[in-house]
């Protein structure tokens, strides 16, 4: 079992930058892929990046790439997301999630074990 803590979220001017922090407990932290997702009102939840257990394979959804950075720090079994050049599209709850096969970097949520609770990152015009 697996339990997820994101934080960094907040409200940030367009164009500003956040960085997202998902914290995990026990001690398989670092034979798990791991994923962003983001959910904003009245939209399914998105795919947003991945990281593979040792953060050798990575993927994002191409909306984001060149603005976000997936990273992990196995040490201390957190995992982030630097956001840049944020813009209103981006607003939502930002989840993140692992996956107990350690090279996945599926953009299918429901590849995903485990789930956070949900931080939320708001970008005002």
């Amino acid at each position: 079992q697996v339990q997820l803590v994101e934080s960094g979220g907040g409200l940030v001017q367009a164009g500003g930058s956040l960085r997202l922090s998902c914290a995990a407990s026990g001690r398989t932290f670092s034979t798990y892929a791991m994923g962003w997702f983001r959910q904003a009102p009245g939209k399914e939840r998105e795919f947003v990046a991945a990281i593979s257990a040792s953060g050798g394979y990575i993927n994002y959804v191409d909306s984001v790439k060149g603005r976000f950075t997936i990273s992990r720090d196995n040490a201390k079994n957190t995992m982030y997301l630097q956001m840049s050049s944020l813009n209103v599209e981006d607003t939502a709850v930002y989840y993140c999630a692992a996956d107990r096969r350690p090279i996945g970097t599926t953009v299918r949520a429901h590849d995903y074990d485990y789930w956070g609770q949900g931080t939320q990152v708001t970008v005002s015009s």
